[in-house]
Order: structure tokens, then sequence, then C-alpha cells
């Protein structure tokens, strides 16, 4: 999944087996990371088979290090 905090203009890069309990958690402030951008949004969610899938997933998003290539998987899906 991919969250989008509009007051700090970010984007954040995760994965999870319930998103909707994820989104209240980072939303709540329980993630130390995730606090200062309260309220995140979902921008971008894609399921897969098995949890390594999406982890791999998800490290490879974040190893583009790349706002560019994030907003082209979300608006180019």
């Amino acid at each position: 999944y991919i969250l989008y905090s509009e007051k700090l203009d970010i984007y954040y890069v995760g994965s999870t087996g319930n998103l909707d309990d994820r989104l209240i958690r980072h939303n709540s402030g329980r993630s130390k990371f995730t606090k200062p951008g309260i309220p995140w949004k979902v921008v971008f969610q894609k399921e897969y088979e098995t949890k390594i899938e999406a982890n791999r997933a998800e490290l490879y998003i974040k190893s583009q290090k790349s706002r560019s290539y994030i907003e082209n998987l979300i608006y180019n899906v």
C-alpha cells in the first residue's frame, strides 16, 4: 500500500495483511515515523498471493527512491 500525507506532502510505502487496521494505527499516532504526517490517506493498494510477494514489492518500490516512480505507479494503474 501507499499512503499520502497532505500535511507533509510525502508518501509512505508499506505492506500489511489488514489495510484498514494499519491505516487506523498510522492515523492514531502509534507509528513514530508516520505520526507527524497525520492524517494519512490510502492512494494505492495492491493485493498479492503471498506475504513474500508483498514484501518484495514494497522493497522494490522503496529501492527506487523516486517520488516520480511512486506517482507513476499511483496514477497510471
